[in-house]
């Protein structure tokens, strides 16, 4: 029963962890960020197996965290509202070229987040080429350019 707890305990501070960093975290990997990512897992390691490494207490922390997982997905699916407070709405970032600065800071994005996001995706160079860009709840930027 520990070990359940322990499981549950983790898999919520993660997401209020996630969920305060916003969804910057998601949105670009540097060396920093995959650094930060392994001792992250490192300790979540530590904190849901305790002193218990055998494949019976492993077993039941992922059969835990996935049965959390699911139930996220179930209380997304029926309470209203649910889904926008874990897992946020989109963000339009950019609109008709003009870059809306207080969306951003909020966001925490930067104008060259936005660029590197719509050379890779759509080949522009230029804010004018952006009708929108929109900070989506999984934290990548859609691009959708001025026809």
């Amino acid at each position: 029963m520990d070990m359940i707890l322990r499981a549950v305990a983790i898999y919520l501070i993660l997401v209020l962890v996630f969920k305060i960093a916003g969804r910057r975290a998601l949105l670009q990997m540097t060396s920093f960020d995959l650094i930060l990512l392994l001792i992250i897992s490192e300790a979540t390691q530590q904190g849901l197996l305790g002193n218990d490494f055998s494949v019976t207490g492993a077993s039941l922390c992922i059969i835990t965290l996935i049965v959390m997982d699911m139930l996220f997905g179930k209380i997304k699916k029926y309470l209203p509202g649910a889904v926008e407070m874990i897992d946020g709405t989109a963000v339009v970032l950019v609109e008709n070229g003009v870059l809306l600065r207080d969306k951003m800071k909020m966001a925490d994005i930067s104008e060259d987040d936005i660029m590197v996001s719509a050379r890779n995706n759509q080949g522009l160079t230029g804010l004018a080429d952006i009708k929108f860009a929109i900070l989506e709840s999984n934290g990548h930027i859609s691009i959708i350019p001025q026809k």
